[in-house]
């Protein structure tokens, strides 16, 4: 059984986009359960060289969406970068949400031979869509997933590996 770019992407990001939006209100509630000013993990980070907690929540929605978009052909919504709220951070979730359930099915057909070129400072890189998904956007993506993750766990958030896999049904397993 072959599985498709659609399936390989639009549910795996809708279902960490899910995760990430318990992490910002389970992080939101701790704040106000312990009095604490919610800049303490807004801006905390795991290492001085690493982004803080926002970029992290930023750069999970920027994964999601443009691997989406480069991968179906469409045009990937743009973001400020602009939050500095959990609300906010929870409003670009939904917004990255809606954008990736809203691409069509149809869009992904033919698309494992779609060229991505990704450019990066020093260098760019062309793959074919299925390198470009398994070899860089997904492990991107569970990156900053994970690294939302430890921050949480290092600011006290009782975050743990049932939040971290997010919700399923057993029967589907």
């Amino acid at each position: 059984m072959s599985i498709s770019l659609y399936r390989a992407t639009v549910p795996v990001y809708l279902r960490g986009l899910t995760v990430m939006a318990d992490y910002l209100q389970k992080a939101r509630a701790h704040c106000e359960a312990n009095s604490l000013d919610p800049a303490a993990i807004l801006k905390a980070k795991l290492a001085p060289d690493m982004l803080d907690f926002v970029a992290q929540v930023q750069r999970v929605s920027d994964t999601a969406k443009f691997a989406v978009a480069r991968i179906s052909g469409v045009e990937s919504p743009k973001f400020e970068d602009n939050e500095t709220t959990f609300e906010q951070l929870r409003d670009r979730i939904a917004n990255t949400e809606a954008f990736i359930a809203g691409v069509p099915e149809d869009r992904f057909v033919g698309a494992e031979s779609r060229q991505i070129t990704l450019k990066f400072k020093d260098h760019q890189t062309t793959m074919d869509a299925l390198d470009y998904l398994l070899k860089f956007a997904l492990p991107n993506f569970y990156f900053h997933v994970t690294t939302t993750h430890d921050i949480l766990r290092a600011q006290g958030v009782a975050v743990g590996k049932a939040d971290y896999l997010g919700p399923y049904e057993m029967e589907k397993i």
